[in-house]
């Protein structure tokens, strides 16, 4: 056969299997709101930069007639591309093609690529849409499966590894997801749970639709699963252009330096931190006002919100951010808080990212449902997340900073290697008032006028113990500053911080409060 023909034939095969499950299916896809696998590839890398792999590999199922069914590429497309024109490794289930379902050759398909990430310390992008196990490979399904799993926890801390899940992602196929670094969800289209509602409906007798179960609100709001939530798909690939211009390629690498921007002009630091502690105010103005072009990608926005997280540029530079939010349960720690702030910090320590702790807060939350929940563990791994990390540790102290959560957030103790503090900061083991309340005690009681005197001890209080001065003075507050000069104090703390080096203990690894 001439060349000119075999590469005819090249081409219409390449074609049928493009066409996935068939135009029937693409059509039912489409009619959900769902772009193809090849659709979601192409919106969000590069143009004209995906290449893909292993396009002719088919599964190897006889049983159940299987062997009578033709999958092309056997639900799953594999390849590299580039975003931003720094490479990536991706996959995208095919719902059009046996429903995405998990084979034997399908998660080689996937654990290909996916070994091929880290061997190029590049990052990883799945697209899940799948209807799970494929039962008629019983088994091998399975292997598959932890075949994946395994891959997900060596490349952890070391290439970042993004989940995109834009359709069904069920049973232990949500592990993947779960031991990656981000998860996007898209409202209407993202699904993720680990039993169905027909499962729940038999085992339990209660009815619950798959909206309610997992659907992409309940895992951005309640469970915490999500870090990212879209309104539509490409929206989602918006934003993760965005997160990938911000992290580095692998933990070998740091962040692509960004040319400086000055915040904008319309959040003005000083304006922005009430006088009395008692109002709340938004810490992401507080940010916008140090960061460069005001330029804030939040993680985990719609989920304990009295913490904000996220990633910034201070001089060009990508810094994460863990910040306490007054406007929420005055930005107290609890179990939500922690588990999202610890795991922020590690992420950012894994990859070479400078931390940047905003304080404002009384202290952990207390209550008997915090205490059964365990706050205590949870709380300790911020504690640990901190103690451990060894990138640049940068901390300003903006108002309260009480009792625990003085030194969970960021503090000296926890080797920060820098603290700042506003004049308006407040450290004290406790606030004011119930310290007071608790040192004056028979002072107030036996006053003639114990609100007057009470009062009066608060001020007392805040004047030797409820201020930056004291902490100062221990060298725990490197310098008390004004507001106006944080940026400039980052900055030049960076650049003193860029080459730390410290080593701890020899040990193969710690034990964190899991």
């Amino acid at each position: 056969m001439p060349l000119k023909s075999k590469i005819e034939e090249l081409k219409k095969r390449r074609e049928q299997v493009q066409m996935g499950g068939g135009e029937k299916a693409i059509e039912k896809q489409q009619a959900m709101g769902k772009l193809t696998a090849r659709e979601r590839i192409i919106a969000l890398l590069d143009k004209d930069s995906f290449h893909e792999y292993d396009l002719f590999v088919e599964h190897e199922a006889r049983d159940f007639d299987m062997d009578k069914k033709v999958l092309h590429g056997d639900g799953v497309v594999i390849g590299t591309g580039t975003i931003h024109g720094g490479p990536v490794c991706i996959f995208a289930q095919d719902f059009t093609v046996a429903g995405g379902s998990l084979g034997v050759m399908h998660a080689r398909k996937i654990t290909k690529i996916m070994d091929h990430a880290l061997k190029m310390r590049v990052p990883l992008i799945g697209i899940n849409d799948s209807g799970g196990a494929r039962i008629q490979e019983g088994v091998n399904s399975l292997s598959g499966y932890g075949e994946i799993f395994f891959r997900n926890t060596l490349s952890s801390g070391v290439i970042p590894q993004i989940s995109v899940i834009l359709g069904p992602c069920a049973g232990g196929a949500v592990y993947s997801p779960a031991l990656t670094d981000f998860v996007f969800v898209v409202d209407k289209i993202s699904k993720m749970f680990i039993t169905g509602p027909e499962v729940i409906k038999t085992v339990l007798g209660e009815e619950i639709s798959m909206e309610d179960l997992g659907g992409a609100r309940v895992h951005s709001e309640i469970t915490g699963n999500a870090h990212f939530y879209a309104e539509s798909e490409m929206e989602c690939f918006e934003q993760i252009k965005k997160l990938i211009s911000f992290v580095p390629g692998s933990n070998d690498s740091k962040p692509v330096i960004k040319p400086v921007q000055e915040p904008l002009s319309r959040y003005n630091i000083n304006d922005i931190v009430p006088d009395d502690p008692k109002h709340p105010y938004d810490v992401r103005d507080v940010i916008k006002s140090i960061i460069d072009g005001s330029d804030f990608i939040e993680v985990q926005e719609l989920w304990a919100k009295n913490m904000v997280i996220g990633f910034g540029r201070i001089n060009g530079q990508t810094c994460g951010f863990v910040c306490n939010q007054p406007l929420v349960l005055a930005g107290v720690l609890d179990v939500d808080s922690s588990d999202k702030a610890s795991r922020f910090i590690r992420y950012c320590d894994a990859f070479n990212i400078p931390i940047v702790t905003l304080v404002d807060l009384p202290g952990y939350l207390p209550g008997i449902d915090q205490e059964h929940a365990g706050v205590i563990r949870h709380g300790a791994k911020v504690l640990y997340a901190y103690s451990e990390a060894t990138v640049p540790k940068l901390t300003v102290i903006l108002r309260k900073a009480y009792g625990g959560g003085y030194i969970a957030m960021g503090s000296r103790h926890l080797r920060s290697d820098f603290v700042f503090a506003w004049p308006s900061a407040e450290i004290a083991v406790m606030g004011p008032e119930g310290a007071a309340n608790i040192i004056f005690r028979k002072e107030i009681m036996s006053s003639e006028n114990p609100e007057e005197t009470r009062k009066h001890k608060v001020k007392e209080y805040k004047s030797k113990f409820a201020n930056p001065y004291v902490a100062a003075a221990k060298g725990y507050v490197d310098s008390v500053i004004e507001p106006s000069e944080t940026r400039k104090l980052l900055i030049h703390a960076i650049n003193v911080a860029k080459n730390k080096s410290i080593s701890g203990p020899r040990k193969k690894h710690g034990v964190p409060p899991f």
